[in-house]
């Protein structure tokens, strides 16, 4: 990542552009709406700040320009970069249809390895099993956890998984500084 104070501040430009656009287009919105509309100005400003080779930036530009009140949002954050959108929206479709075929393939060397796995003797394999399981689960929640992860290999699945904490921990830094400067400023008025 970047340098991270350029970072917190390009993060913090785009998403205070982002609410101000809210603000100035509904007046009347229920805690739901507000806590909706922090989490969709927050992810955009965040996958915005950060380089468009990262896949998890793309997944959430690409989720959010799908519904369709978000359009306004993103073309008034992103600007002249609208285009970036597309791009994305492009990216994550085709590795949607490239994990499809993976998928396939993984399918048929799995039928080949069951072969195998019967001529072998059973003997210490148990606890290889137990182990490759929890693996398995783990690699699961976390592709769940990353934006379009679901779509990634294992081992790009963790560079995307560390480069996506480092963006959250900037997006909670910010968070937290506007929360503390915001806290600061109500109690020096009473």
């Amino acid at each position: 990542m970047q340098n991270p104070n350029l970072g917190k501040k390009i993060f913090m430009e785009k998403w205070m552009k982002g609410l101000q656009r809210y603000n100035s287009s509904n007046k009347e919105m229920s805690i739901l709406e507000r806590t909706k509309v922090i989490k969709i100005t927050s992810d955009i400003a965040m996958a915005s700040t950060r380089k468009s080779s990262t896949f998890w930036s793309q997944a959430l530009l690409a989720n959010a320009s799908q519904d369709d009140s978000n359009k306004t949002i993103l073309e008034h954050m992103l600007g002249s970069n609208s285009k970036i959108v597309e791009k994305a929206s492009r990216t994550l479709l085709r590795m949607a249809n490239n994990s499809k075929k993976i998928r396939s393939k993984k399918i048929v060397k799995k039928s080949c390895m069951a072969k195998r796995v019967n001529r072998i003797e059973y003997h210490g394999l148990a606890s290889c099993v137990v182990a490759k399981r929890l693996v398995k689960k783990r690699t699961q929640v976390l592709k769940n956890l990353v934006p379009g992860g679901k779509y990634l290999q294992n081992e790009s699945l963790i560079r995307e998984a560390l480069d996506y904490i480092d963006s959250l921990r900037v997006q909670v830094d910010v968070m937290r500084s506007l929360a503390y400067a915001s806290n600061h400023f109500h109690c020096q008025q009473v």
